[in-house]
């Protein structure tokens, strides 16, 4: 778990990183197409990120829910599952 949570605690701040290199960017009024370009590849390691994570959530979190017959507890998660879903396709 440990190892996982370095990586994305890695992966974050590289992105970090990023968001910072696009802020020069603009102060540095360099090319719109080159910035657009930048703002896209964040966007596309942030969903990464998102996406290991709901991973993680499903993997644990929901299958706990499962696993511990409390219907309570698994009606819960799925709606907070299918919330999230829902605001991704937004």
């Amino acid at each position: 778990m440990t190892d996982c949570k370095d990586k994305r605690l890695g992966r974050l701040a590289r992105i970090e990183g990023q968001v910072r290199g696009i802020s020069r960017m603009v102060a540095e009024d360099r090319y719109c197409i080159d910035i657009i370009t930048q703002i896209a590849a964040v966007q596309a390691a942030l969903r990464k990120v998102e996406s290991e994570i709901l991973e993680n959530h499903v993997s644990h979190c929901v299958e706990h829910a499962i696993q511990s017959g409390n219907a309570e507890e698994q009606r819960t998660k799925v709606a907070e599952l299918m919330e999230v879903l829902n605001r991704r396709l937004r």
